[in-house]
């Protein structure tokens, strides 16, 4: 392959969960540019519409509730409908409870495990056979500064990340052998509405910043980059990876 062409998608079906805001919805955008047809999930519709609008006839949205068990298989069936079986599967759904440690409650704890580890596997799971069977599949996942550190109010949510760490690792495992990459990116500080809290106070966003190599937060184009060589060509002899997209943060 030459190399202009690693990083084309043209022809390739993406879902991406999480895709009505944030990094979810960059990613969506980025696969779109890059040629490929994309299944935009996520629970809110009008936010969905919107991105569906700005992509046209590359992207189809899926209401789905992700947190919920009940949803995923039905999830699972209809991501592949609109443009058939599905290449490239983009984990970016997540949530943060930033509940204390003495805080943490059993519900917010399953809703923390489900969402943020349990339904990037399982949805995986249903879609890696039809990967399997062309030879050629892509699993992104989404970690975090939180698989390697703990952050205060951060102990469901850095516990569920530190799973997609060793999951992405046992993803490689047991499926690249079939053609099939998992990796996961690891943002640092992105101005999303997961991290609205954070930006919300001046003062720790910059603390954020200046523990960074490179003395700033993220932007969410600082992402378009590292997507599209995880879920492209590019990446072809890379599974099993964590790369982090933090400025530096973790290398401090």
């Amino acid at each position: 392959m030459h190399p202009s062409n690693l990083f084309d998608l043209t022809g390739k079906v993406a879902v991406v969960t999480g895709a009505s805001s944030g990094l979810g919805r960059r990613s969506a955008t980025v696969l779109a540019a890059a040629g490929a047809r994309v299944v935009a999930v996520a629970r809110r519709a009008d936010a969905l519409a919107d991105l569906a609008n700005e992509l046209g006839d590359a992207c189809v949205p899926v209401v789905a509730d992700l947190a919920d068990r009940a949803d995923w298989a039905d999830c699972a069936k209809r991501v592949a409908v609109p443009f058939g079986d599905p290449d490239i599967l983009v984990h970016a759904a997540g949530i943060n409870t930033r509940q204390e440690a003495d805080d943490i409650t059993l519900e917010a704890w399953d809703t923390t495990l489900d969402l943020n580890l349990a339904a990037p596997f399982f949805l995986a799971q249903a879609l890696v056979p039809a990967m399997r069977e062309r030879g050629w599949g892509r699993i992104v996942n989404f970690a975090s500064l939180q698989s390697y550190r703990a952050f205060p109010a951060g102990l469901s949510y850095g516990a569920s990340k530190g799973g997609i760490a060793q999951m992405t690792r046992a993803m490689a495992q047991a499926w690249s052998q079939y053609g099939i990459t998992a990796n996961a990116i690891g943002p640092g500080f992105f101005r999303t509405e997961l991290t609205a809290a954070v930006f919300a106070d001046p003062e720790r966003a910059a603390r954020n910043a200046a523990q960074t190599c490179i003395g700033r937060n993220g932007e969410v184009s600082d992402m378009d980059g590292p997507m599209l060589f995880l879920c492209s060509d590019a990446s072809a002899y890379v599974t099993g990876q964590i790369l982090m997209v933090d400025g530096g943060f973790t290398a401090k």
